[in-house]
């Protein structure tokens, strides 16, 4: 009896035990305060959902639907998204491999391009890739920046924070809900992928939390356009929207593009319709964190976007940017591992609110020479200023000049010539400097100038003369051999081409630079025909830079006439006469500035410089 009564205490004790039940995995886990791979790719969810953006610019009588495809762990917890949208995924593709996205036979996404997918959703991260309005798979139109193309990212985010309605089809379908999103988004991209982060980030919407845009622009009269006059071979917002159109677009979307040519006049005016493609203009909107990339060689999207659109954003908003010597690559390309280090980090920070500290660390990291880096704590600089200098006829410094000097503008100068020659320009130089000279900011010229003919163009440099090796033509060279970041997949591998820097010892180095249309002197809306002759004033922008002109070396001003690498030519080529008495150029310094003046200089070795395409 003893023994059955222990028997039945143990069997009633067996009966409470809870049984145990499998927790659900988590979203993420950190280590070292990063997070990990925890989650399968192979398993991970994939699927489309078409989004209506509230238009129908292809006025077929419904709403225009984008494309979002999705890549999320399967896990029952939510989780924040990383998004890149964009024109290019079944066009030119992304990334230096132009990679595509890819389906199955039943519609399902196989290929994502970018390393996002297989490096960032094993660590807790959806990955979404949008196509644009008009575009792809999406309906709708490509207005190049337009209410459209914004809306592709807006309607999205407001998708996943479960304010718009989403569907299975892109007619049709289902309704499908993000119940699976914690909301928290943050938007990606180089070049016109970059741009929309910064178009969607001035709506102030609510659930974008940070964008990260890489060689972005941030007004699209500054890609098409400088100051009144046109860029060569950048074409007009119709021509380049045509080239990604889809079928339904190219079919049904006469009105925009007629629209677009109609508000982008070749004279270069600033329109109505540039005015809306103005991000700068609503960036006091913008409430997620930045973080800005850019080549300070990148004659494709010039360096004034990031310049202009970092000075126009609230200060109270956290920022962090890069800056390179290539021309138009993607930091994955130039500095790999430490930028997917950072931009984990980055992304756990405002994503995953990982409290890692990243906002308090140094903002700015410059290349100075060939992967080579300098931090600094803030951008801009502390310190830096707005100084003015003069050229005169002993050269560029503190007191205004008198007198004048004159050129003829022949229609096929190039930064290049001018720096090495004296023809079809003038110059003004200071003495060697005994200091290191820091440019950080975007400098300003205003040049007082007459005209032989009704039509002039104008082109200002600052140049840096003085011996250096920095990287040439886009900054790096593609190799055979790979590595590889994240997990792969069948039609989905994380493994990318490696680089390598390429650079050149050069004599000189063009440091800013800026272009403009004298017919536009007292409007950039509404040119005049200029009388020869008679002195005009006008004041117009250059690039945005920072850099350090060491000790050794000189500072130069060149004013010269068309940039034929550059911009359109006038319909008369003139002589022109500078007026230096009312002529300077602001240039924004980091403590103490220029001492002395001196004669013209001239270089032999001059950097290879490329244009790119968009992507």
């Amino acid at each position: 009896m003893k023994r059955l009564r222990v028997l039945l205490a143990l069997v009633g004790t067996l009966l409470v035990i809870p049984v145990p039940v499998s927790a659900a995995t988590p979203a993420f886990k950190l280590a070292n305060g990063v997070t990990q791979p925890i989650h399968s790719l192979a398993d991970a969810v994939r699927e489309t959902v078409w989004v209506d953006t509230g238009l129908d610019l292809d006025g077929d009588g419904a709403g225009d639907r984008v494309a979002a495809d999705i890549v999320r762990p399967a896990v029952s917890s939510k989780v924040p998204v990383i998004m890149d949208a964009s024109p290019y995924y079944t066009t030119a593709g992304r990334g230096n491999e132009g990679e595509k996205k890819t389906y199955d036979s039943a519609g399902v996404p196989v290929k994502f391009p970018l390393f996002y997918d297989n490096y960032f959703v094993p660590r807790g991260y959806a990955v979404v890739l949008v196509d644009f309005a008009g575009t792809s798979r999406s309906r709708g139109c490509v207005d190049v920046g337009g209410k459209a193309e914004i809306s592709s990212g807006t309607a999205v985010i407001d998708w996943l924070n479960g304010r718009r309605t989403g569907y299975s089809a892109v007619t049709g379908g289902s309704v499908r809900s993000a119940s699976w999103s914690t909301g928290a988004v943050g938007m990606i991209g180089k070049s016109w992928d970059g741009t929309v982060t910064e178009g969607v980030a001035a709506t102030g919407i609510a659930g974008l939390k940070t964008i990260v845009p890489i060689a972005g622009i941030s007004s699209w009269y500054d890609w098409f356009r400088s100051d009144g006059v046109a860029f060569r071979g950048f074409g007009t917002p119709t021509s380049l929207g045509s080239g990604f159109e889809n079928s339904n677009a190219q079919s049904r979307c006469g009105a925009v593009r007629q629209q677009m040519t109609s508000g982008a006049p070749a004279n270069g005016d600033y329109t109505p319709m540039w005015q809306e493609r103005d991000f700068v203009r609503k960036a006091s909107n913008v409430r997620a964190s930045v973080f800005v990339v850019h080549g300070q060689h990148d004659q494709n999207v010039k360096p004034l976007n990031y310049g202009q659109f970092l000075a126009a954003i609230p200060a109270s908003v956290p920022r962090k940017v890069w800056l390179s010597q290539t021309a138009h690559v993607d930091p994955f390309d130039f500095r790999r591992a430490e930028w997917v280090k950072t931009l984990n980090r980055w992304f756990d920070r405002w994503l995953l609110d990982v409290p890692n500290g990243i906002e308090n660390e140094p903002a700015l990291d410059v290349e100075r020479s060939p992967d080579v880096w300098a931090r600094y704590a803030t951008w801009p600089p502390a310190g830096t200023g707005l100084q003015t200098f003069y050229p005169s006829t002993s050269g560029l410094g503190t007191v205004a000049g008198s007198g004048t000097a004159s050129f003829t503008d022949n229609g096929s100068g190039t930064p290049s010539k001018w720096v090495s020659s004296a023809a079809g320009r003038v110059q003004y130089a200071t003495a060697v400097l005994g200091s290191d000279l820091r440019i950080a900011g975007t400098s300003s010229i205003t040049v007082s100038v007459s005209s032989s003919t009704p039509t002039a163009h104008l082109t200002a440099l600052l140049v840096d003369y003085g011996s250096a090796v920095t990287r040439s033509g886009e900054g790096i060279e593609t190799l055979s051999t790979e590595s590889c970041w994240g997990e792969n997949r069948p039609g989905d591998d994380a493994c990318y081409f490696d680089t390598r820097t390429t650079s050149a010892s050069v004599d000189a180095q063009v440091v800013a630079r800026g272009w403009a249309d004298l017919a536009n002197y007292a409007s950039l809306s509404q040119p005049r025909t200029l009388v020869p002759g008679t002195r005009y004033s006008m004041t117009f922008r250059l690039s945005t830079a920072d850099h350090i002109v060491p000790a050794g070396h000189r500072l130069a001003l060149i004013i010269g006439g068309t940039d034929s690498s550059a911009i359109s030519r006038p319909s008369q080529l003139p002589s022109l006469t500078v007026d230096l008495s009312g002529t300077s150029v602001r240039i924004p310094l980091v403590g103490a500035g220029i001492v002395g003046s001196a004669a013209p200089v001239t270089a032999s070795r001059v950097p290879v410089e490329v244009t790119g395409t968009l992507r």
